[in-house]
């Protein structure tokens, strides 16, 4: 379910935030709520949704959402050939991939674990800078990756998951590898020279991500009509898709730009901790206790990695957040 981040969210030469004053913090707190409860919403629709259909679906319905909203502000026209780039990438890897690899993760990984590994992203961006823009890593974060990376160590440690399950490693390994594909879309939005609006692009994203995915859904999945719908499976698609998707877009736009980057990296760690108490409280997770020491160190990790990258500015200041 991915994220998702879910979506993105970001400004060229970003302004001074605007004041924050409480109904902002509140509107950002339903978002990072949303986001976290649409982990254990996943969990429960793939029950009975193949993981393809249920990222398409997802995408779909959030697209046609976000199409309308677009359209009643005057905004809504083909992306300029200068967003293309980031059209492609976040559409095909922060959604396509990221959520496909996740939504299939989540099949072989309790949902505890799905959420904590998919919001390793903030390690992850700090290798693919390395690799592929040659910017060494300063000593403090190089000190949060080994932090953050020991913390996935026990999590994905036989303390943690049945080693003899195939299975279970494969989930682990699908989720770390669709964080990677996060934080390479990360790196490249804080690079990029937007011409239009992130809201303005994010239904031609979701769209470009629900093609591909509902073409594989056919061709691996069969049709959706072998699909078994009631009424609860409605409302967790109404869920998953216009509101934790499309709505909470809507908010990182139109609030996210009052806060800081930094604030808003912070608050998005906010998520996964969303995501497991929901966990356990709607779907009897339990929380043993190399999880907890995991999930700690991990935590630790992103908040140091943020910490230090913020002494270290880009062209271009910028947060992306999914779902």
């Amino acid at each position: 379910m991915i994220h998702q981040r879910q979506p993105a969210f970001a400004e060229t030469t970003r302004p001074a935030p605007l004041p924050v004053g409480l109904n902002t913090a509140a509107w950002l707190g339903v978002m990072v709520v949303l986001w976290g409860l649409n982990w254990p919403a996943t969990k429960l629709a793939l029950l009975s949704v193949p993981p393809l259909w249920l990222a398409s679906l997802r995408f779909a319905s959030a697209a046609l959402c976000l199409f309308a909203v677009v359209a009643v502000k005057g905004q809504l026209r083909l992306p300029p050939k200068a967003d293309w780039p980031i059209v492609a990438s976040i559409g095909l890897l922060q959604m396509m991939a990221f959520t496909g690899l996740g939504m299939i993760a989540m099949t072989h990984a309790d949902t505890s674990r799905a959420v904590v590994l998919a919001y390793t992203t903030p390690l992850w961006a700090v290798v693919v800078n390395w690799l592929m823009f040659r910017q060494a890593p300063s000593r403090q974060q190089a000190a949060a990756l080994v932090i953050g990376i020991s913390g996935i160590a026990i999590i994905c440690s036989p303390l943690e998951i049945d080693w003899t399950a195939p299975q279970a490693m494969l989930g682990s390994g699908l989720l770390v590898i669709g964080a990677v594909f996060w934080s390479v879309v990360i790196l490249h939005v804080r690079r990029h020279r937007w011409t239009s609006s992130p809201l303005a692009l994010a239904p031609w994203q979701m769209l470009l991500a629900a093609i591909p995915l509902t073409i594989a859904a056919c061709v691996t999945e069969g049709s959706p009509l072998a699909i078994p719908v009631d009424a609860t499976l409605i409302k967790l698609l109404l869920f998953i898709g216009p509101v934790a998707t499309s709505a909470c877009f809507v908010i990182a736009a139109e609030h996210g730009r009052r806060i800081t980057p930094f604030a808003m990296s912070n608050l998005t760690l906010g998520v996964p901790l969303v995501g497991i108490a929901a966990s356990v409280a709607f779907l009897d997770s339990r929380l043993s206790a190399p999880f907890l020491l995991g999930l700690g160190l991990i935590v630790t990790g992103m908040v140091y990695a943020a910490i230090s990258s913020r002494s270290r500015p880009f062209r271009q200041e910028t947060a992306v957040m999914e779902r």
